[in-house]
């Protein structure tokens, strides 16, 4: 029955997630993305890991996506529509369109080779223990992983930094 769940849980994040790039309304993609997270959650009940799902659901359902919606409202983006020039499918398109092409080939070489040292790596067996409670998940994210804590601060500062200057209004030039 939990295996059952699991890859049903996983389907539908998965799904989830590919619908929310799929979309031409940024509406729907945070909708979206907001089921994805609640799949996400049940795949940590599933896993046995109830305050990772509680913490899924409560920032990032919860306050992150609010933020988006916030963000995305506030920036009255349009729908997309389509590019003109498709003749090479997804390479075709302004420089931006192929540069995030090239980011995700050199994504999927980096997880590639994330995985092979995964695989060869031998881990400390302290790293190997689950956190049996909040008190032991708070000394590992602030102690042991203080850099990753702080620069994913950092980029949610500069993220919201950036929709401020999106949304800003430019003055008219001249009278």
């Amino acid at each position: 029955m939990d295996a059952a769940l699991f890859w049903i849980l996983a389907a539908g994040a998965v799904v989830a997630s590919l619908l929310v790039i799929g979309q031409r309304n940024p509406m729907y993609s945070v909708l979206l993305l907001i089921v994805s997270f609640g799949a996400l959650s049940g795949l940590y009940i599933v896993l046995g890991a109830p305050f990772v799902a509680a913490i899924q659901i409560i920032i990032y359902a919860g306050a992150i996506m609010v933020l988006f919606l916030f963000v995305v409202m506030l920036l009255n983006v349009p729908s997309e529509t389509p590019a003109q020039d498709r003749a090479f499918g997804f390479m075709s398109g302004a420089g931006p369109r192929r540069f995030g092409a090239v980011l995700s080939g050199v994504l999927v070489v980096e997880l590639a080779w994330a995985l092979r040292r995964l695989r060869a790596a031998s881990l400390p067996s302290a790293a190997l223990q689950p956190a049996s409670s909040v008190h032991d998940i708070g000394v590992r994210l602030y102690h042991d992983y203080a850099f990753a804590f702080e620069a994913t601060s950092v980029l949610i500062l500069v993220a919201m930094v950036g929709a401020i200057v999106l949304a800003r209004k430019e003055p008219p030039r001249g009278r």
